[in-house]
């Protein structure tokens, strides 16, 4: 292997690692979120810089199964949660 391929492989790792450890630190908060959407309950968790963005995040991840077309998606992520539990990292 020459110098400039090894060069270009070392540089490709850092730059992965850095991605990886800045998304890793934008998520700050960790939502589990709880919809009883037409007589059906789901539960999904998510993560965000926010703890509204992760709760929101959280609901359209709940409701995803449980709602059937975008009319449904809607009414269902504007249904208040029945249970929403966050942490903060």
């Amino acid at each position: 292997m020459n110098k400039t391929t090894l060069i270009a492989i070392l540089f490709s790792l850092v730059v992965l690692g850095v991605l990886i450890y800045s998304s890793m630190n934008l998520q700050q908060y960790s939502c589990e979120v709880c919809i009883t959407y037409q007589r059906q309950t789901n539960c999904a968790s998510a993560a965000g810089t926010s703890r509204e963005e992760a709760i929101r995040t959280a609901t359209d991840v709940a409701c995803a199964p449980i709602a059937n077309g975008m009319t449904e998606s809607i009414q269902c992520s504007n249904t208040p949660p029945q249970s929403v539990n966050c942490t903060q990292r």
